[in-house]
């Protein structure tokens, strides 16, 4: 069963990563070819987490980067009022931190995954110019379960990239962004601070274990 936080940041690493970064056109075919090919990443890399987990970690990080929009979510995250009170260079300085804190947290759940199956609800795509939005879902097959999946990408100059996802009814861009709120609101709206807390907290990026 799917009971915690932890375990919907595990299928967004099935569903997101491979070993090739692919940046096909079709949404569709850019969301499902990394979520079959990250079968048998793991098959291949599963252990290298116990025996070099920095390794591991660069692997993630090389396919997981180009894939996700991190500046868009990581202003996304800090809201609006939060995101205007804060300096350049604390923006730049966040979306790092929140970047590191989701492989962190990606890499020390890779190691637990187990063979699932899953599947993308294809839809006719005719590409266009004014396209820019589009939503990709898919079905989680765990053998017990069937969890839905959302993808919610955004087209920049030709390429996809992932600026949200809801798994099982749970959003996780609204579900960081209530993260970050909390902590601006302990260090009474104080971004730099808030900033720094989420740095002592990127073992487990606020996700209770």
């Amino acid at each position: 069963m799917l009971t915690n936080h932890k375990n919907y940041f595990l299928l967004i690493l099935f569903v997101v990563l491979s070993e090739t970064a692919f940046t096909e056109e079709d949404p569709y075919i850019f969301i499902d070819n990394n979520a079959q090919l990250m079968v048998e990443t793991l098959k291949n890399n599963k252990q290298l987490f116990s025996e070099d987990r920095d390794l591991f970690e660069d692997k993630i990080k090389e396919i997981f980067e180009p894939m996700i929009d991190f500046r868009r979510i990581s202003a996304s995250v800090m809201g609006k009022k939060y995101y205007m009170q804060a300096s350049k260079a604390e923006r730049i300085q966040f979306v790092t931190i929140f970047k590191d804190s989701l492989l962190d947290t990606y890499a020390e759940t890779l190691a637990q995954w187990e063979d699932q199956a899953i599947e993308t609800v294809f839809l006719d795509y005719i590409a266009s110019p004014e396209l820019k939005k589009i939503e990709v879902k898919q079905e989680l097959n765990t053998g017990d379960s069937i969890y839905p999946i959302l993808y919610k990408l955004r087209k920049t100059n030709d390429s996809w990239a992932i600026t949200n996802i809801i798994i099982n009814g749970v959003n996780l861009g609204l579900t960081f962004r209530n993260q970050f709120r909390a902590l601006a609101d302990e260090h009474k709206g104080d971004v730099s601070l808030t900033i720094d807390n989420w740095v002592s907290d990127a073992g487990n990026a606020g996700i209770d274990e």
